[in-house]
């Protein structure tokens, strides 16, 4: 029986979010579908757009995500079986608060971040454990690509390709184009805070900082995106995988920049407009970096603009029957295809895919066990079945010995 489902941000991701639930409910994935924001004018834009292209109607409403008793109204009006949090990251901990209260599952894609500090990680998370097994709730962790995708191939390397993986490098490459002077794909605030944080990564055991981008290396991406540079950074993925993948010896993650970003990042970060503390300006507390946020252009509406492919996928090493072997597995998607689909460019549709795939595992049951959940805890198979059949078709492949990095 198709269950009901409250959808908490009207972003780019919450579009793809939206779009795809219904689309899936075709198929009797979902009940009744409500898509909440602060900005009601938003959501109500995306149910139009989702009636018009799939014929499915979805409700609307208004609720401010940091105010706990605001979100359990909303929960007990809505009566969902599950909220997916496609809000900000700061509002996590606020979101789970109200699940736990109103008895519904939970969740997300991308882990808890203070606002007052640039460290995102999942301590504050993990903690929310013994509360959410004791109320037999499940809370699913990180159901994007990169994290949520990356942690299922991992799984699902393990589970079929390699008895042991000792080498895992994700690389995310956006082969993509908007045109504009300087521009972010997902959440500016977000994303320049995650650029600019200290590089890590797990080695033997333990891990090692490395300066902001200031490792690099080139990859030779597959379906004709050809050599990009790639830069080491820190993502939250690496530390649930560091735990769950036994034997893991090494774990990296890997972004591509275009020379005009950084340039221009650069730049704003050596006049302050990157910093996260309040300054005075003119009577008022102002955050450079939330001002900085306001002038760019919003990621939802580069979809018409964005050119080009996205390639995300995970090189993996290890054994297999004694014998050393290394798999790449990975996803190719075309910005192009994204906006001609639903109105979306490509990296708020990687995100918004997997978001609705965790749903439906949750939904029907597949997943959906008392406690706090990381992807790679639960069985691949269905996922990544889900995954090609709404849109994001994946491929693994061996890697000949000299072709490593």
């Amino acid at each position: 029986m198709a269950v009901d489902i409250l959808i908490i941000g009207a972003g780019g991701v919450g579009s793809v979010v939206a779009h795809k639930c219904a689309q899936a409910s075709l198929d009797g994935a979902f009940g009744r579908i409500t898509l909440a924001s602060r900005t009601e004018s938003r959501c109500k834009s995306i149910a139009e757009s989702v009636k018009k292209r799939l014929g499915v109607d979805i409700a609307t409403a208004q609720v401010d995500a940091d105010n706990v008793p605001e979100l359990c109204a909303l929960i007990r009006a809505v009566k969902p079986f599950m909220v997916l949090n496609i809000a900000l990251p700061y509002q996590d901990l606020h979101i789970m608060d109200a699940c736990l209260e109103c008895g519904v599952h939970y969740l997300d894609t991308a882990n808890y971040e203070p606002p007052e500090k640039a460290k995102f990680e999942y301590k504050w998370q993990w903690a929310y454990q013994d509360r959410f097994r004791q109320a037999g709730l499940t809370a699913l962790l990180g159901s994007g690509f990169d994290p949520g995708v990356t942690n299922v191939f991992a799984a699902w390397v393990m589970k079929h390709r390699l008895d042991e993986v000792h080498v895992l490098d994700i690389i995310d490459c956006n082969a993509g184009d908007n045109g504009q002077a300087f521009a972010t794909n997902f959440n500016p605030e977000i994303n320049i805070r995650e650029v600019s944080a200290t590089g890590r990564y797990w080695e033997r055991g333990e891990w090692v900082q490395t300066e902001p981008l200031s490792w690099s290396m080139n990859y030779d991406f597959p379906d004709g995106i050809g050599p990009k540079k790639c830069y080491l950074m820190y993502h939250e993925e690496l530390e649930s995988l560091a735990i769950n993948l036994k034997g893991l010896r090494r774990a990296r993650f890997w972004m591509t920049f275009s020379d005009n970003y950084l340039r221009h990042l650069a730049v704003l970060k050596d006049v302050g407009m990157t910093g996260i503390e309040p300054v005075d300006f003119r009577g008022q507390k102002i955050v450079p970096i939330q001002f900085l946020a306001s002038l760019l252009p919003d990621p939802a509406t580069l979809g018409p603009l964005t050119r080009g492919k996205t390639c995300i996928g995970n090189v993996m090493r290890g054994v297999k029957d004694g014998k050393p072997k290394s798999v790449y597995i990975y996803n190719v998607c075309v910005h192009e295809d994204c906006y001609a689909e639903i109105g979306s460019q490509g990296i708020s549709y990687t995100t918004g895919v997997p978001a609705m795939c965790g749903a439906k595992m949750m939904c029907e049951g597949k997943w959906l066990a008392p406690g706090v959940w990381n992807m790679e805890q639960n069985d691949p198979d269905p996922f990544l079945e889900d995954l090609a059949k709404y849109g994001l078709p994946w491929q693994c492949v061996d890697i000949p010995e000299e072709e490593k990095f």
